[in-house]
């Protein structure tokens, strides 16, 4: 009797479990996946985080039209962090304990992706696409965390590895925002400079989420930099250049992809122009690749009154990469299944400009980095660092 009473009981919760459910796993049904998202949709870093999101919601409109992926549309939970770490944590929480998500991603920043990567990993739940390239958040690998883009480590490299090894410089200094991401691509230049047996000549700093450039600014003036890599979002950025330029300084400004290209050119206005600012993505106006012609599109039928932006595109490219996870994960869909297939991945082309390749042991597809200069507020491809002295 307690046999069958056992069975009848096992039986009633396989008949109220959701047709197709693939298990255990939640945020899966017969008819949907719940993808959770957090990010800056609010506050002085919203251009981030609100085109990360955009980009990423044109890619899965465009498959949700096309049928979705094994017959389930994707249903994007999108909430605000403003870029702080507590509101990441509260965030996180809300996505996996309420909103009972089968998955994570486009997450926008080191200091909120610091929390967010322990708290995936812990309740492993797999979150794929990070807005920032810190080294914090990639090594050591951990198994439900996905990156996409090349690292801060390799943007810095490049700049310093052309600041002195095209342009000859030496005196170079770094002025960044005062906490993870800061210190993040500020460990990357110091790397890379000491292979030159260099170190930066001066240091300046800024609170996060705020314009307080000016103390910054007079920490690195005396040292009378050639150069000067800026690491921060778009506003306190373009805040440094600005003062700078009226002071005469001498120098090349740079910055890595995450400020925010188009943003920064805007508020920066003239004073923007020859900043190098290096990227993680192609350009998104280069038609020659199937990927930007499909983003261009996928902007003009979901949001037309959106226009391009490494941002955006780099969601977009973000959300390629879960999709085709969750398609090579098959119908019986497990957080284990997807990041699997993920991990399965060797040299897959996006249509991008450059192939993809994920292992165990490698959790990032891409490590190419692009150079752009600012000319009359828009960002040209670079290709010759000795253009940056015109």
């Amino acid at each position: 009797m307690k046999m069958l009473k056992r069975g009848l009981v096992a039986a009633l919760l396989i008949l109220a479990a959701p047709v197709g459910s693939a298990g255990a796993d939640p945020g899966v049904t017969d008819k949907e996946i719940v993808i959770g998202s957090c990010a800056a949709l609010e506050g002085p870093a919203s251009f981030l985080g609100t085109q990360t999101v955009l980009g990423a919601r044109a890619y899965l409109n465009t498959v949700n039209d096309q049928g979705g992926v094994h017959g389930r549309k994707i249903h994007l939970v999108s909430r605000n962090d403003g870029y702080e770490p507590d509101k990441a944590i509260a965030c996180v929480n809300q996505l996996i304990q309420q909103d009972k998500v089968f998955a994570m991603g486009f997450f926008v920043g080191t200091p909120t992706g610091a929390k967010v990567v322990p708290m995936a990993e812990a309740n492993k739940v797999p979150a794929i696409g990070f807005f920032t390239g810190a080294e914090i958040l990639r090594a050591p690998v951990r198994r439900n965390i996905i990156h996409v883009r090349a690292s801060y480590y390799d943007e810095a490299r490049a700049q310093v590895d052309n600041l002195v090894g095209t342009l000859g410089m030496k005196k170079i200094a770094v002025f960044y925002q005062e906490d993870a991401f800061g210190v993040a691509v500020l460990e990357g230049v110091k790397i890379a400079l000491k292979k030159h047996n260099l170190e930066p000549v001066a240091l300046g700093t800024f609170p996060r989420n705020t314009m307080d450039v000016g103390k910054g600014l007079e920490q690195i003036k005396p040292a009378n930099p050639e150069a000067v890599v800026m690491v921060g979002t778009y506003a306190p950025l373009a805040e440094f250049v600005k003062r700078a330029r009226a002071d005469r300084w001498n120098t090349i400004f740079l910055t890595v992809s995450f400020v925010g290209t188009e943003a920064f050119a805007k508020a920066a206005g003239k004073d923007g122009d020859g900043v190098i600012i290096t990227q993680v993505v192609p350009p998104p106006s280069r038609r020659d690749l199937p990927a930007v012609t499909q983003y261009q599109s996928a902007l003009k039928k979901y949001f037309p009154d959106a226009s391009p932006n490494f941002v955006s595109f780099e969601g977009f490219v973000n959300a390629m990469v879960l999709v085709e996870g969750l398609q090579r994960a098959g119908r019986d869909l497990t957080r284990e299944k997807l990041v699997t297939a993920i991990e399965g991945f060797k040299d897959l082309d996006l249509g991008i400009g450059m192939k993809a390749n994920y292992s165990a042991s490698r959790h990032h597809a891409f490590d190419a980095v692009y150079y752009t200069i600012l000319r009359d507020g828009q960002p040209t491809l670079m290709t010759d660092w000795k253009v940056a002295r015109k």
